[in-house]
């Protein structure tokens, strides 16, 4: 005769990306959204630099530059929200 293995009591909380049981903050996936949208408006701004005579190669960069810094800030302050105090 074979044996049923007992059952396991259900599970709380949430488990993240493995079986593990996480008590802390949870890190996005790599490949978040804001990414993409910054990847979108890099494509946009170097459509209007080829398109445009007034917007030119040197002001995408300082655009582009302007932008990566202030996506790079805006991330530093989205991790420093999810610090815990322990």
């Amino acid at each position: 005769m074979s044996t049923t293995p007992p059952e396991q009591p259900p599970e709380h909380g949430y488990h993240g990306l493995g079986r593990t049981p996480v008590s802390g903050a949870i890190l996005p996936v790599p490949g978040n959204a804001e990414i993409a949208i910054w990847f979108i408006v890099e494509i946009v701004l170097a459509i209007v630099a080829l398109a445009s005579n007034r917007f030119d190669a040197h002001d995408w960069g300082v655009a582009t530059t302007w932008l990566t810094a202030a996506y790079l800030i805006s991330r530093g302050i989205a991790k420093a929200s999810r610090v815990l105090e322990q």
